[in-house]
């Protein structure tokens, strides 16, 4: 993997991943694996926010497997700590990393991943600025969907920007075309950062909920569901003084983090090298008795599922779309989640 540019006195910092019942506690353990094998300086804590039974709940939404919540404090260094979903929960369990925030101490900076993804190098030597909070651009053109006489690009953003009394026009990105995608802002979730988790999600809260429940009449034809974090984050991020780019290129969702989403998606269209990582984190006994539990670790790792499907795909040329690599993958009969 490529070099990280090194500081002499990196920034300490938290780390937070949601944990929660069924997959996403194993990803999350997976998570604290990575991070242990590829940044064993890291001097943060990592902190892995569970949700707790509530009224927006059904069931109980806490790591069930003590052996798992053994795993994650015990041999990978992680704290597990409570939050209560006031705003989200069963109904958008994305919004678990807007109420898990308050997990997080306040006045200390934070950087927020999604729990599957991997640390790939040493996320501790990466130049934060966190006063100029930012989220990944690994993204595709999701939100909004342009509907036939329907508004376009700019006034869906434009509304949105309005509503919250935030300066819509230095947000675009003026060397993309008007009506294209790129030029407005906008990001994939799967991480962002920031110096104070409070600030950041009094204002993440306050955002979210009111585009759900009161959006702008130019929302009328959009989905919310699942895009609504994404909607909202670019307005933060805005609004705290960040941007498009605030990190120098090809640390995170490059040589320092890859966000894979799904195992299958992670063999068809990572790195060898990030293939090479998934399997040498879960090789040890006493990681590998308790992912072994959940079956698309299981499968897709430890019994080498994951092979069959990269061997459909030549990852120096990709299908241009996901939804390409997934229909490929279902029709071998090969899919998991």
């Amino acid at each position: 993997m490529a070099d990280t540019p090194r500081t002499d006195r990196p920034t300490r910092f938290n780390v937070m991943v949601v944990g929660q019942s069924g997959r996403i506690g194993y990803e999350a353990a997976l998570f604290a694996a990575s991070l242990r094998h590829s940044d064993p300086d890291f001097a943060g804590r990592l902190i892995v926010a569970e949700p707790q039974p509530g009224p927006l709940w059904q069931d109980d939404p806490r790591i069930a497997d003590s052996d798992l919540r053994a795993l994650l404090e015990a041999e990978l260094g992680a704290e597990i700590v409570p939050f209560r979903s006031d705003h989200f929960g069963q109904s958008y369990p994305y919004g678990n990393k807007i109420d898990g925030l308050k997990a997080l101490p306040p006045d200390e900076p934070f950087v927020f991943f999604d729990s599957d993804t991997l640390i790939t190098g040493p996320l501790s030597r990466v130049p934060f600025d966190f006063s100029r909070p930012s989220a990944s651009l690994r993204r595709e053109g999701t939100w909004p969907r342009i509907e036939l006489y329907g508004p376009g690009y700019t006034r869906i953003w434009r509304s949105l920007y309005d509503r919250f009394g935030l300066d819509f026009e230095s947000s675009l990105d003026l060397s993309q075309p008007d009506e294209y995608w790129r030029r407005y802002l906008y990001f994939n979730a799967g991480w962002f950062f920031h110096s104070d988790p409070a600030t950041f999600g009094e204002r993440f809260t306050e955002y979210a909920t009111a585009i759900r429940d009161d959006p702008p009449d130019e929302l009328a034809c959009q989905s919310l569901d699942p895009w609504l974090d994404q909607v909202a984050l670019p307005l933060v991020i805005h609004a705290l003084g960040g941007g498009r780019q605030t990190l120098p290129e090809g640390l995170l969702d490059g040589s320092v983090s890859c966000h894979y989403r799904l195992l299958p998606l992670l063999y068809a269209r990572e790195s060898d090298a990030v293939v090479d990582l998934v399997e040498r984190i879960t090789a040890p006994n006493r990681i590998k008795k308790v992912l072994k539990r959940h079956d698309p670790i299981r499968r897709m790792v430890l019994q080498h599922r994951g092979a069959k499907v990269r061997a459909l795909f030549d990852q120096s040329d990709l299908p241009r779309k996901e939804e390409q690599i997934r229909n490929r993958i279902k029709r071998r009969n090969l899919w998991m989640r």
